[in-house]
C-alpha cells in the first residue's frame, strides 16, 4: 500500500509545444508565465527562455492553446520575467521597429480595457470548466 501523500511519480519526457508567433501577430494572448530555462542549447548557441503556457484569446487562432512553450524572444522574455512563478501577463503580440541586420522584435502591446474584459470572460469561463470536470 503506497501513502498517497508520500507517493512521487516520475515525470513523462515533454516536448513543450511550439508558439507560432508570425500566425498569432495581432492576437490578444494570455500568458502564464511559470519559469526561466537556463543553457537551452539551440542551433544559433546556447541561450535561456521563458517557459509557461498561453492562450489565444482573438483573432483566427482563437481559443488555441500552448502548454509548456518556450518563449526566445528576447523582449517578450523582458516583457514576462515579472511574472516568473505562475503570474499572468496580457497583451496583443506585435513587432517592435527593425533595426539595420536585425528582425524586428516580438513585443506585448498594452492591452485595452475591451481586451482586459475579454480575458476576464476567459478566466471565467475556465474556472467554471475545471469546476465542472471530474476530478480524475
Amino acid at each position: 500500500m503506497t501513502d498517497i501523500d508520500t507517493f512521487s511519480a516520475p515525470a513523462a519526457p515533454g516536448s513543450g509545444d511550439k508558439l507560432p508567433l508570425p500566425d498569432l501577430l495581432g492576437s490578444l494572448l494570455l500568458f502564464t508565465v511559470e519559469r526561466i530555462e537556463r543553457g537551452i542549447v539551440t542551433e544559433f548557441g546556447e541561450t535561456d527562455a521563458t517557459a509557461g503556457a498561453v492562450a489565444v484569446l482573438d483573432g483566427s487562432s482563437k481559443g488555441e492553446t500552448y502548454a509548456d512553450t518556450l518563449i526566445f524572444p528576447r523582449v517578450l522574455q523582458s516583457q514576462l520575467k515579472g511574472a516568473v512563478g505562475g503570474g499572468m501577463v496580457l497583451g496583443r503580440l506585435g513587432q517592435g521597429e527593425k533595426k539595420p541586420g536585425k528582425s524586428a522584435p516580438w513585443i506585448l502591446a498594452d492591452p485595452t480595457d475591451d481586451d482586459k474584459a475579454i480575458a476576464r470572460r476567459y478566466l471565467a469561463h475556465v474556472a467554471v470548466a475545471v469546476a465542472d470536470s471530474e476530478p480524475f
